[in-house]
């Protein structure tokens, strides 16, 4: 394997101010290292301001841990949010480190990744050193690293599930590597943090950063219109949900609950137990849903011009609900077609009560999983006799077997690291799935920031008086953002 040198630091002249100012809107971006204390920092840090001259600027934590500092204690840069994959230059070494972060690589290996992604591991090497700076081995140690971290920080694990949970083969290959990135060792960490016991049901509480400003009340309120009775529960200031997932042939089914922690820029996310073994999978889906990785700031600067059809249509610090389940998202998808989101809800809800599994919660109001496609799939006789009694139609629900069945068979791939062009593609080619359903696929399942389903009624109607044409005219000037804005043209009709 060749040898990846540390990547040279960025401009200090040009980010210092930055950090200087505690900008939130380089926090993820960029990390100021200070060599008078070996630590390394985000720049929403309030620790004492460094001299200039003792700052370096490094555009990934990984870079800063090549470079021999390790991660300040109070500012935790395993918090910062993470990046939208936006730019197709940089699509596939986010893609890579999208898919790392998913499940730590627990059972495959950097040139699996390669080989999944279609690129020799060299071409892998070198698209990542250009895009984050390190090698794609040490950005995943540093990711197992500060998850563990957050782990050994905010939760009483015991020390031999926060290595397993994040990924490293053994305790002493943990405490190993943690010692030598943060000169301390895990239980000396664990004793400075002093995390308190969650009380009651068996469950961890962990935090996920954000970049302000986070309209909260908006993507609850989305979410709470389309909440599936049973599966999903949206209260006044919480999100709640079940949860199930396969992970190597094996089934974990759990719930989680995700509140808003306002004042520290952050989502409370707590977790049941039984979904340890595939935490760095809820993490991700936690950040999809919420819509974590965004810049809420770069994206109103695009979008304020939508505020002079009118005033007060682009709100700052508006989310692009993502899905935690694709599958469960696309079914919804199908059953909206040509309805009211009312109606699909019910139809949805329907679905889970005779389809879904049962599951115990400490959430009354939880108490089913949604079917996967391998249940859908598996349902006796044509699909049309067992969702027709549901209400659903026959043309809707051949769809949804043939969406279950594509995403089994391979033949279809709903997430965020994902080609968008090719699964826009894949899935025009199922029966009944047409332009309005894999644009609003490709916006919250594949959380691609520049879909348009121009024919959307609620499009139509905010912007009454625009025909067709001069509706896609007219979004030409939100690219490439235009997800943000059908759901500030959704918003505004509130």
């Amino acid at each position: 394997m060749t040898k990846v040198k540390p990547t040279a630091p960025l401009d200090h002249k040009i980010y210092y101010p930055a950090f200087k100012s505690h900008d939130a809107r380089f926090d993820g971006r960029v990390y100021v290292a200070v060599s008078s204390t070996g630590i390394y920092c985000r720049p929403v840090c309030r620790v004492k301001m460094p001299k200039e001259e003792n700052c370096a600027f490094y555009n990934s934590a990984a870079a800063a841990e090549a470079a021999g500092f390790r991660p300040c204690l109070r500012c935790r840069p395993e918090l910062a949010p993470g990046f939208a994959p936006i730019d197709a230059p940089s699509r596939l070494s986010r893609k890579a480190a999208l898919l790392m972060e998913d499940d730590c690589l627990y059972d495959s290996s950097m040139e699996q990744l390669a080989k999944e992604l279609h690129v020799t591991d060299r071409h892998l090497r070198r698209s990542f050193m250009a895009e984050y700076g390190v090698s794609p081995v040490q950005y995943l140690q540093t990711y197992r690293l500060l998850l563990a971290k957050n782990l050994m920080t905010d939760t009483t694990l015991p020390v031999t599930d926060v290595a397993f949970t994040a990924g490293f083969g053994s305790v002493r290959r943990f405490n190993a590597v943690f010692k030598k990135h943060y000169r301390m060792s895990p239980s000396a960490l664990r004793k400075q943090a002093q995390p308190a016991p969650l009380a009651g049901h068996d469950s961890i509480t962990l935090y996920l950063g954000y970049r302000p400003p986070y309209l909260w009340s908006g993507i609850l309120a989305f979410l709470g219109g389309r909440s599936i009775p049973g599966v999903e529960l949206v209260t006044d200031d919480a999100y709640h949900r079940t949860v199930v997932l396969r992970h190597n042939q094996t089934i974990y089914r759990g719930w989680i609950s995700v509140q808003h922690a306002e004042k520290k820029n952050m989502l409370a996310l707590t977790i049941s137990g039984t979904l340890l073994p595939v935490l760095p999978k809820v993490l991700m889906r936690i950040k999809h849903l919420f819509d974590l990785h965004s810049d809420p700031a770069e994206i109103y600067d695009k979008l304020a011009v939508m505020n002079r059809i009118k005033e007060g249509m682009c709100v700052p610090g508006t989310r692009l609900p993502g899905s935690f389940d694709s599958f469960e998202m696309a079914v919804r998808a199908v059953l909206g077609q040509q309805i009211t989101v009312k109606a699909a809800r019910t139809l949805a809800t329907r679905i889970v009560s005779a389809y879904g599994s049962a599951i115990s919660t400490p959430v009354a109001e939880l108490t089913h999983t949604f079917p996967t496609p391998e249940e859908i799939c598996s349902l006796e006789g044509p699909i049309e006799n067992h969702l027709g009694v549901l209400g659903v139609t026959g043309a809707r629900a051949k769809s949804i077997h043939a969406l279950a069945s594509a995403l089994l068979n391979g033949d279809l791939e709903l997430s965020r690291n994902s080609d968008p062009d090719l699964q826009l593609k894949n899935l025009l080619e199922l029966p009944g799935f047409g332009p309005w359903t894999v644009q609003y696929i490709a916006m919250r399942a594949l959380g691609w920031p520049d879909a348009f389903p121009h024919t959307d009624y609620g499009v139509k109607k905010a912007l009454s008086g625009y025909s067709p044409k001069e509706i896609l005219e007219l979004a030409e000037q939100w690219r490439p953002w235009r997800s943000y804005a059908t759901i500030n043209l959704w918003n505004s009709l509130n």
